[in-house]
């Protein structure tokens, strides 16, 4: 694994989404270090210049957690408080609940915690004549490695800008098929929007940085964790009905994508039923997908805010 790391002190990891790298924490990491912490950005399996296993069943979420659990153990340490944005979430919340004496404290940024559902997960994801959910698309091996690497920059350009706070309203409008649905003639970026100009958040350098990981590592690594949702959920049976119950902190963006899928407004009010040391939900407004690069200084306040009453 490839790790970034700044500073020295009680362990803080922080765990990267789609499609994204260590860099997106980039903000984060120094301001970690200067306030007296030793924070640790893995590039995660299949992305970046960590190694991306061949077999689409080799990036289960038991596989993640694992490799956390390993990342603390070539530290030499005994514990750390993890944190996760987009996919990195659902490692950082699974991460404290199947090793609570490794994690001592949990951050979730855009996903909330969710509990393990009746039944498996893709079956019950939106599909229509017309459309499927993004995540059914994601699932054949090949079909969105072709669309999101024919332009590698290009496509980070539209993702990072279409679920951004700045571009979430003119890629909703540019959709009529309703939130991150794809159509079954078409591909992932048809309704995203490239920007003339990137928000004050993002520079034309940080999408260079970007790129240039996709470029090297491609796509496939990534959205091998899609391919293993409804695996998870059959790995995770032992744990259904089991709570989070290390100290939590939950932040997302108003305008986040994530927050408007079916049934999220339910999970994210009811969200200390199921965490219940949840000591914070913070809501961004006007933040969208990107939550620790659109809001760094919040997000950040948020984070120092919380470790320093573990």
């Amino acid at each position: 694994m490839h790790l970034a790391e700044a500073g020295s002190g009680p362990l803080v990891v922080l765990c990267h989404g789609f499609p994204e790298s260590w860099y997106s924490w980039r903000h984060q990491l120094p301001a970690l270090a200067e306030a007296g912490f030793h924070a640790v950005a893995p590039d995660m399996r299949g992305y970046g210049a960590t190694e991306a296993p061949d077999g689409v069943d080799r990036y289960t979420l038991l596989h993640l957690v694992g490799d956390m659990v390993g990342v603390l153990d070539a530290l030499g340490a005994e514990t750390a408080v993890i944190v996760g944005h987009d996919w990195g979430a659902p490692v950082a919340w699974h991460a404290a609940l199947l090793r609570p004496d490794r994690f001592r404290g949990v951050v979730g940024l855009s996903v909330p915690y969710r509990p393990r559902g009746s039944v498996p997960p893709t079956s019950v994801m939106p599909q229509t004549d017309e459309a499927m959910f993004y995540q059914l698309y994601f699932q054949p091996p090949g079909v969105a490695e072709a669309e999101l690497e024919r332009d590698v920059r290009g496509t980070i350009r539209r993702l990072l800008y279409s679920l951004s706070g700045e571009g979430s309203q003119s890629a909703a409008a540019a959709s009529p098929l309703g939130v991150a649905m794809v159509s079954k003639r078409g591909g992932v970026l048809d309704h995203t929007v490239a920007p003339e100009v990137l928000p004050g958040w993002i520079a034309e350098a940080d999408l260079d940085v970007f790129a240039g990981e996709f470029a090297h590592a491609g796509f496939r690594g990534g959205l091998n964790w899609y391919r293993n949702i409804d695996r998870n959920w059959e790995l995770l049976a032992p744990y259904a009905g089991a709570r989070v119950t290390v100290p939590a902190l939950y932040v997302a963006g108003d305008r986040d994508l994530v927050v408007a899928f079916p049934g999220m407004d339910q999970l994210i009010a009811n969200l200390s039923r199921f965490v219940p040391d949840l000591r914070r939900t913070l809501i961004l407004p006007g933040c969208g997908h990107w939550t620790q690069q659109e809001r760094p200084s919040e997000v950040t306040e948020a984070m120092l805010s919380f470790l320093k009453k573990l």
